[in-house]
């Protein structure tokens, strides 16, 4: 087996270099982003919040739904990377990718993209749970059409872009039968959105002009606007994190649940500085990479599950 193993060597045309299995290996488990899986967890927050995760196999039936949509979103990964990599060539990270850099070949991407999704899809048969299915098929067919067209689209690309982490949280509800309340999807649609304009901000001032070339739809975009949007919908998910915490029936879950949004407050305040910092480490590291991050998440989780599983 031999590829390319430099942007340089692609773009030049220079002969490629053999490289061994183990090496073709890496670069495909590289191109699943291995970093991003955790926010494949999201699948648990429904069965969490609707206290299911030990009865009727509810812990097993969460995580095969996040095995599922770490396949779903390998194969996005896949295709996502193959059709990018002319501009994955010309930007100063990215251009490290495997398939831009050559060391996999797009055929064999977009073959393991097929085996991924065929994966994916059967979860919600071997659970019984075909809205899982739906889920993930409804997250493949979004994310796809991004790939090839709603992403050169402004504000429906950022759209697309929260509906991936939202349509994770259905499918968790939908692998564990639970039925999410209107302000659990609307905090946790405020909270997707939020990171994907947070991701659209930082792409923009890292990148400054070159934004655009790497992402049309970036034209549209002001790094002041993103700013102040994002720090709109961080108010607004917490208003109505405290609207569903104090409309809980149970007086000690209410109070358990009102505290919580002390954490999540700080850990939006610590996302919000982080960000602001111009990094060109994606988003997704910022949430579960950052020690004071984590703390805050960590001091949330304690007091939401304490108001579940205690009171």
């Amino acid at each position: 087996m031999t590829t390319q193993t430099s942007a340089a060597q692609v773009a030049d045309g220079a002969t490629p270099r053999p490289v061994t299995l183990t090496g073709w290996l890496s670069g495909a488990l590289r191109t699943t982003r291995p970093r991003q899986w955790p926010k494949n967890l999201l699948v648990f927050a429904a069965p969490l919040a609707g206290h299911s995760l030990g009865p009727h196999d509810g812990l097993s039936d969460a995580m095969l739904a996040t095995v599922a949509f770490a396949l779903a979103s390998s194969a996005v990964y896949f295709v996502n990377d193959v059709a990018d990599v002319e501009r994955d060539r010309a930007h100063p990270t990215k251009r490290n990718r495997p398939i831009a850099a050559g060391q996999l070949p797009k055929p064999h991407a977009l073959v393991l993209a097929g085996v991924c999704v065929a994966l994916a899809l059967s979860a919600g048969f071997l659970i019984s749970a075909p809205l899982l299915t739906a889920c993930i098929g409804g997250y493949l067919v979004s994310s796809f059409s991004y790939s090839y067209v709603l992403k050169h689209i402004p504000v429906l690309e950022v759209l697309f872009v929260a509906s991936g982490f939202l349509l994770r949280v259905l499918g968790g509800a939908a692998a564990t039968h639970v039925r999410p309340s209107g302000w659990f999807l609307l905090v946790c649609s405020l909270g997707a959105l939020g990171v994907a304009v947070a991701k659209r901000y930082t792409e923009l001032v890292t990148l400054g002009e070159d934004a655009v070339r790497h992402r049309p739809a970036m034209r549209a975009y002001r790094p002041g606007m993103l700013r102040v949007s994002q720090y709109v919908i961080g108010v607004l998910m917490m208003v109505c994190y405290v609207l569903w915490a104090a409309g809980e029936h149970e007086a000690g879950v209410r109070e358990w649940h009102l505290a919580s949004a002390i954490p999540l407050a700080a850990a939006l305040v610590r996302f919000g500085a982080l960000t602001g910092r111009g990094t060109i480490r994606p988003v997704e590291d910022l949430i579960t990479r950052d020690v004071v991050m984590l703390a805050c998440e960590v001091g949330w989780l304690t007091l939401f599950v304490t108001g579940l599983y205690v009171s």
